[in-house]
């Protein structure tokens, strides 16, 4: 085993005869090892010990503590890069081979996930749960639209029979869609929530055009108007103040 100078750490590895030499982290030259030596090589149980749970890992004696990591990633879940591994203490590199450091069978390991993925698990777990959340909350809102729907199918099959309808009743249905409109607004949604809250938007305002639709012939049944188009509704008129609906409507108009 030879030690480089630091003027000479720049060779990363060389052949001297028939040996090829690799140089190690702190410009340790040794013979580079070779990956199917290393797996016939003897087999070595390590105790690694992950928070309150401790498992005999077996791994041929020359791996390295990357060669580790990728058995444990299989074991625990944890990619190779979320983990960390620790040795009397210290921090191991992929690179460094355990038995260069000292391990031996039944040493013992220290396995700890990388805080860095930790942090940004516990965040992506937070952003689900808020999802979760909301498309339970538009689905609330679904199911109330769905009984206001069926008094809207309702209300046209009456018009379109000739039947007089009273008008507080297109008031009231309209008015019962805007509070679920409203509902709707106080959502904080993303992603898929985003899209449910989108189409239930849309949907109510479809439904209330076709009341405003409805109301117009059931009170001239003679003119028309009565084979037009709907036209978009007055939504000003309900008072909103949040921005966010509108946006949402615009996106379909």
């Amino acid at each position: 085993m030879k030690r480089l100078s630091s003027s000479k750490r720049v060779v990363s590895n060389e052949v001297k005869g028939d040996i090829e030499w690799e140089l190690r982290p702190g410009g340790m030259l040794v013979q580079k090892r070779n990956m199917a030596d290393a797996a016939s090589s003897p087999m070595i149980k390590i105790k690694v010990s992950h928070g309150s749970y401790h498992r005999d890992i077996a791994v041929p004696a020359q791996s390295t503590f990357g060669d580790l990591k990728r058995v444990l990633a299989q074991e625990t879940g944890l990619e190779p890069k979320e983990q960390r591994l620790l040795f009397q203490g210290k921090e191991k590199d992929d690179e460094e081979c355990l038995h260069m450091v000292g391990v031996k069978d039944m040493s013992k390991v220290v396995l700890l996930e990388d805080p860095a993925s930790k942090e940004r698990k516990l965040v992506e777990m937070n952003s689900n749960q808020s999802v979760l959340k909301a498309c339970e909350e538009v689905a609330k809102v679904r199911s109330e639209v769905d009984k206001l729907s069926e008094k809207v199918i309702a209300v046209e099959a009456n018009v379109r029979a000739g039947t007089k309808v009273a008008e507080n009743e297109f008031l009231v249905l309209t008015e019962l869609l805007m509070v679920q409109l409203l509902q709707l607004d106080t959502i904080e949604a993303d992603g898929e929530a985003k899209v449910q809250r989108r189409v239930e938007v849309r949907r109510v305002q479809g439904l209330v055009d076709t009341l405003d639709h409805l109301k117009a012939r059931n009170s001239n049944p003679f003119s028309s108007s009565c084979n037009a188009v709907p036209t978009s509704t007055k939504w000003e008129a309900f008072e909103l103040s949040s921005t966010r609906i509108t946006q949402d409507w615009e996106v379909f108009d």
